[in-house]
């Protein structure tokens, strides 16, 4: 399983497919995951009893599992588990580690069904358009593969063309997806505190989105545009004449992948200064123009022989909007002055937070990792550590990190990485320090009076908050006197009480059903109906055994209260 690739990976690696198929095979990985997520919680599942070393390598092991199957399943799960791999605030570290690791390097398309697609999609044969065409694709993945060619005016470009089927194949599982969302929203307790039907349509969105190629196309042009004043970067050219929804035709720029080291140092090329420019080319995209890489793998980061980087691939990319950076900057300022309260009333208006009637356990998450974060100097954090304890406290809590806030700290996250890679002292805090002063001061003036500003600000919200308060003990006594307000008591006792009743009635319907299904069988044996007396007895069995279980827990109960 470690390989990645099952053996039967790949059976949706066709041109038209049965709604049915993919039915039963969607569900089959949905009711299999569901069951093991049940058995997990069940300590008789585990041989000796359940431990924490041994839930954590079944944790593991799962998620293996999931990785595994959502590749077989086809180029669907495949970017829905990319997708997921950003939402740390739902599913477990483990389940997250190995979605990252998601690959979607599958086998090709046959050179026949190219020509068809480029044919139909730009309405001539590849000789008309082409003047050499390579029919071994350069690279396949889920959603297309890319072919070098050669223009008839002389450029070198890349093709990139749609696999087949594709879109129907997405409209199928999108389909059969929407039910299982509905199923997770209404369920007692996966469906509480989250929003699945939410996620669905997040997901929707950025599949549509990347199996457009014109947009991936004004994506590129965009990035391109953003870019135009560092020569150190560079971003393929559109051949627009040659693009559709389907095939999108690039300027062929080839170099060195990032993570090939020796590759590198071999072609002369420093890699200090590359880990550091990878770091400063992303801070530009996110602080200065607001749109970003949002998958910067090291598969879509190259380097040309003149030690300028090249981006590939803008099928998915991010945005941030400027009241966003607003939010943030509140956040920052928290975060440097360690007040959880500040801190958890900006991310309750970002959005990142949902609001609780008892906010007082994420309250002091926050706080717990405000004070771990401010041990060390500001440069010698890491992202990665930074993220993990993000995730870390949002588990299980009402985070709900946005996509676009998921997408840079994996990013960040991913760059740190290979800078690590390129140079062992590497450190992106670092060179995120003059960019994180610099929009400190852009958005508070001149850098010497941003904490003038904020101490006056901070005053301004004292003196209103004294004046306000007079007004606000009127109105609470107001709606004493109406009668409005309302006030919760939780007595353990009589919670205890209906518990114990309500699982007494469960336990003399157990009873019941018991002596009904012992009595049915002893009379079907003597009657000689063997098969239809075990059955009875089976079911009597295993009601006696949920009976036992029942009365144990009684007896739990009574000992904890």
């Amino acid at each position: 399983m470690e390989k990645g690739y099952s053996d039967n990976a790949y059976r949706w690696n066709r041109k038209s497919y049965s709604s049915r198929r993919r039915f039963f095979d969607i569900w089959s990985f949905v009711l299999t995951l569901m069951l093991r997520l049940w058995l997990y919680n069940k300590s008789w599942s585990y041989r000796g009893g359940a431990t924490d070393t041994k839930k954590a390598a079944r944790r593991k092991w799962q998620a293996i599992w999931i990785r595994s199957t959502l590749l077989d399943l086809g180029p669907t799960f495949i970017k829905v588990g990319q997708l997921f791999s950003t939402r740390a605030d739902i599913f477990p570290s483990e389940y997250v580690e190995e979605l990252t690791k998601l690959q979607d390097k599958v086998p090709a398309f046959s050179y026949e069904q190219v020509e068809e697609i480029i044919e139909y999609e730009l309405g001539k044969k590849i000789p008309e358009l082409f003047a050499s065409f390579e029919p071994i694709p350069l690279a396949a993945a889920s959603l297309g593969q890319v072919h070098k060619a050669v223009l008839h005016s002389g450029e070198a470009v890349v093709v990139k063309v749609q696999r087949p089927g594709l879109k129907q194949l997405f409209e199928i599982d999108l389909k059969i997806l929407k039910g299982i969302t509905k199923y997770f929203q209404n369920h007692p307790k996966w469906g509480r505190g989250r929003d699945w039907v939410g996620i669905y349509e997040e997901c929707c969105r950025i599949l549509w989105e990347e199996i457009d190629y014109l947009n991936e196309g004004r994506n590129a042009d965009t990035f391109r545009r953003n870019f135009r004043a560092q020569e150190w970067v560079k971003v393929p050219r559109v051949y627009w004449r040659y693009a559709s929804p389907r095939v999108l035709t690039l300027e062929y720029l080839p170099g060195i992948k990032i993570s090939q080291y020796e590759a590198l140092e071999a072609a002369g090329l420093d890699r200090k200064v590359l880990a550091r420019q990878g770091a400063e080319a992303y801070l530009h995209q996110l602080l200065n123009n607001g749109f970003f890489h949002a998958d910067p793998h090291p598969g879509n980061i190259a380097v040309s022989p003149d030690g300028a980087l090249i981006f590939y691939d803008f099928g998915m990319m991010g945005k941030i909007q400027s009241n966003v950076r607003e939010g943030l900057m509140d956040t920052l300022f928290g975060v440097a002055s360690k007040d959880g309260e500040r801190v958890v009333n900006s991310l309750v208006n970002l959005g990142a937070l949902a609001p609780t009637e008892d906010m007082g356990p994420v309250r002091r998450s926050v706080q717990y990792m405000l004070d771990h974060f401010m041990d060390k100097p500001f440069e010698k954090q890491s992202v990665a550590s930074i993220s993990e304890d993000l995730y870390e406290i949002a588990y299980d809590q009402p985070f709900r990190f946005p996509a676009t806030f998921t997408f840079v700290m994996r990013a960040f996250s991913t760059l740190e990485g290979v800078g690590k890679g390129l140079d062992p002292e590497f450190s992106f805090m670092e060179v995120a320090r003059p960019y994180a002063m610099q929009l400190m001061s852009d958005m508070n003036g001149s850098e010497g009076n941003s904490i003038i500003n904020e101490l006056g600000r901070q005053a301004v919200q004292v003196s209103t908050s004294a004046f306000g308060l007079p007004r606000r003990l009127e109105e609470t006594l107001e709606k004493l006197e109406r009668g409005d307000v309302r006030v919760r008591v939780r007595s353990i006792e009589t919670e205890r009480l209906l518990r114990r009743q309500t699982n007494i009635l469960l336990g003399g319907i157990y009873a019941l059903i018991i002596s009904g299904f012992t009595l049915s069988a002893t009379i079907l044996l003597v009657q000689n109906y063997v098969w239809f007396a075990a059955f009875a007895g089976l079911i009597a069995a295993i009601v006696s055994w949920l009976l036992i279980r029942l009365l144990l827990r009684l007896d739990r109960y009574d000992r904890m209260y």
